[in-house]
């Protein structure tokens, strides 16, 4: 049995990393004049937390998703972007999920160098996963428990799917012009494309903003079919807070909407209360 609040965490960052581009000649990377620099040093302020609402079809709610990106004192320029999953309803009473995870990254283009995973299912099964990854020598080492380590080659440097999620914030994002976030996924490197769909009005938890629609162009699979796209809508700031994301399955759609937030470098995003 599988938490859908963590396969949803997992369809809308892996999003960014399930579909990758036909091989290609050229090794693509994201460059840093396609990043605004501006908004990744607010993103990377150091006091970041988000919180979202889980729904299925936009009604009963299924669970709860809490992020926050911290600097990390034990390495120079170094961050930990983690995410916390809490199942809700009743599910959590006969199936309780309590998984944490911890993305590390470093240097100028927030490229991760280790990722922790720790999945608490039911009364009695654990789950550890390891990953380092090794942008110099383009490796990847990965563990599961007490598992054999396993290594792969990479062409490239590589985020993973919470890094390409926060970098994807701070694309320099243009109408009819994709930006590609390499991303390791399904034990392999994914080019994968970026684009801006339009710019829109929303309703947020900031009340009625200006938005940018974007698709990360994949396809991905887990317990149910994905049926459609992954979308998600930034607050268009130079805060780019991902206030609503939407992923389409077979049997409906996973709603995941922003209800708190808080970054000291954002002050003017508050809480719209009467919402």
């Amino acid at each position: 049995m599988r938490s859908p609040t963590r396969l949803f965490l997992f369809w809308f960052l892996l999003g960014l990393s399930s579909q990758g581009s036909v091989f290609a000649e050229e090794v693509l990377e994201t460059r840093p004049s396609q990043v605004n620099q501006a908004t990744l040093a607010v993103i990377f302020s150091g006091s970041e937390t988000l919180h979202y609402a889980v729904s299925w079809s936009g009604g009963m709610k299924i669970g709860d998703i809490y992020m926050k990106i911290q600097r990390e004192k034990a390495k120079d320029d170094a961050f930990n972007i983690s995410a916390k999953v809490k199942d809700y309803g009743p599910l959590e009473l006969f199936y309780p999920v309590d998984d944490t995870f911890n993305c590390f990254v470093s240097g100028p283009m927030k490229l991760p160098y280790r990722y922790e995973v720790q999945q608490k299912e039911g009364y009695r099964k654990e789950t550890k996963r390891l990953t380092h990854y090794d942008q110099a020598n383009l490796l990847v080492r990965y563990q599961k428990n007490r598992e054999p380590e396993e290594q792969f080659e990479i062409a490239g440097t590589v985020y993973n799917e919470f890094a390409s999620f926060i970098i994807t914030r701070a694309l320099a994002l243009q109408e009819g012009a994709d930006i590609v976030v390499p991303t390791f996924a399904d034990k392999k490197r994914q080019e994968v494309k970026v684009a801006l769909l339009q710019r829109e009005k929303r309703q947020t938890v900031f009340g009625e903003k200006e938005t940018l629609k974007v698709l990360p162009k994949m396809y991905f699979k887990g317990l149910y079919e994905k049926s459609g796209d992954t979308i998600l809508w930034l607050t268009d700031d130079r805060c780019r807070v991902p206030v609503e994301i939407h992923s389409k399955i077979a049997i409906g759609s996973l709603v995941a909407e922003l209800v708190e937030y808080a970054n000291s470098a954002c002050p003017e995003l508050r809480r719209v209360k009467d919402r």
